[in-house]
């Protein structure tokens, strides 16, 4: 819509709804082109991949995860097209109400959250704020007279849960939202807090969180999506492409045009000679790693590039 392809953007919703509808009221992170959400995960042993970056794998075991962030992601993009003049009918309108009712079911689950990490399940911070923002747009498309919805008790629930985020997502000690309730670490997620509108991007605790997130993430123009220390750098992955838009997005949101500017410019250094970008960089010698090319990475181009402009 921004980049005013608004035909391919109502084709990308309706697919959305159709694919979400096979596993309705619950939402999969994963669906093949055709709708599918069995996507079972096996290795080719026989293949050693691109510089012997085994193993090499057809399907995503990410099917069988819970994203409880993905509720948000759904109702943000439905969000957005009524905003912009799209028409819901009523079959929509109770299919949306019904991913917000799946919301207040399971907001309290913990699950694997947004990097897909095979560590088993928690209660991450990301995935409480987007379930906070799954219903948030469900409560401002009742207000708009765009859809029919419990108005009342989201709205309890909505609130029930930034509270939770407040009180256990937020370290005051580090003065530092983190990524898990209770814990101490910090990943990228919490760069985006702003971008949903959970708060402002020149909230104080929201500029402290980007300080830490800064320190301890960044290296130059790129970021890491998470810290798992060996020599300094996290161990068996790259910076990642998406990551370090995301940060110059929140700079251009914070009114740091200039700092914003400086940094897109340096990453858009990291483009193949065709232009296209991978999910990684090596911070030593910018060496392209993961998947090639990766959509993620150009997404956050786009997005940062919008929100300078």
């Amino acid at each position: 819509f921004d980049l005013g392809y608004h035909t391919e953007a109502e084709a990308f919703l309706s697919w959305l709804l159709q694919a979400t509808s096979m596993t309705w009221p619950e939402l999969q992170v994963l669906y093949d082109v055709h709708g599918e959400s069995r996507l079972p995960e096996r290795e080719l042993d026989h293949l050693s991949g691109y510089a012997g970056s085994r193993p090499v794998r057809i399907g995503n075991d990410a099917h069988n995860q819970l994203q409880l962030d993905i509720y948000g992601e759904v109702l943000d993009a439905v969000h957005e097209f009524a905003l912009r003049g799209g028409r819901l009918g009523k079959s929509t309108q109770r299919f949306l109400v019904g991913l917000g009712e799946a919301v207040v079911r399971r907001w309290r689950q913990p699950d694997e959250g947004i990097w897909e990490v095979r560590s088993g399940r928690h209660h991450n911070t990301y995935s409480k704020v987007m379930c906070s923002v799954a219903l948030d747009r469900l409560i401002n498309l009742h207000h708009a007279g765009r859809l029919a919805a419990p108005v009342g008790r989201f709205t309890v629930v909505r609130d029930e849960i930034r509270r939770e985020v407040e009180t256990h997502g937020f370290d005051a000690k580090l003065n530092s939202y983190v990524s898990e309730f209770g814990g101490r670490g910090c990943d990228a997620s919490l760069l985006l807090l702003a971008r949903y509108g959970y708060l402002e991007a020149t909230a104080p605790r929201m500029r402290s969180t980007w300080q830490r997130l800064h320190r301890e993430l960044a290296t130059g123009p790129l970021y890491f999506r998470y810290r798992a220390e060996e020599d300094g750098l996290p161990a068996g992955e790259g910076a990642f492409g998406i990551c370090s838009f995301w940060a110059v997005e929140y700079r251009a949101r914070q009114g740091d045009i200039e700092g914003a500017h400086r940094a897109f410019e340096a990453l858009l250094r990291y483009a193949s000679d065709t232009g296209l970008f991978a999910e990684e960089f090596d911070p030593r010698s910018g060496e392209a790693l993961g998947n090639y090319p990766q959509a993620f990475t150009h997404v956050g181009l786009i997005d940062a590039a919008l929100a300078l402009e």
